[in-house]
């Protein structure tokens, strides 16, 4: 009998500039699935890839909106992880807000942080930040 080693796919990566614009949240949710399901990267179920979709739009829309510049979104998939990370200009951090009833903002980074396995902010050398959250792949 032979036995046959499961070949481990190495971590797949992906980096994007997206510009300050109403357009880049929308350009990062179809770039995001389009690198989650082009099967060069581990599986990923379609329930994670909605879930990466919506913390990628999220991170992007607050960079592009808040951080007032365009930003760098980096995807990694490896080990049944999916890790985001959105880096802006920005050195102002994400808040917690608790929103009113019938405010249609502030829920982003709370959805987000429900979302992650973890979520963590880092300044820059530049004085921007890398806004990161980790998410299962599986």
């Amino acid at each position: 009998m032979r036995a046959h080693r499961q070949a481990r796919r190495r971590a797949a990566r992906a980096t994007y500039i997206l510009p300050q614009a109403e357009t880049s949240a929308r350009w990062a949710r179809h770039l995001t699935t389009a690198f989650l399901t082009s099967g060069r990267v581990e599986e990923v179920s379609g329930d994670q890839v909605e879930d990466v979709t919506l913390v990628v739009s999220e991170l992007v829309t607050n960079a592009t909106r808040h951080g007032r510049s365009g930003c760098r979104l980096r995807l990694r998939v490896d080990t049944g992880l999916v890790t985001v990370e959105v880096e802006d200009s920005s050195p102002v951090l994400p808040r917690l807000c608790s929103p009113q009833e019938g405010d249609e903002g502030g829920r982003g980074i709370a959805m987000v942080r429900h979302l992650a396995q973890h979520f963590a902010v880092r300044g820059g050398p530049g004085g921007g930040k890398t806004v990161q959250a980790v998410l299962a792949s599986s």
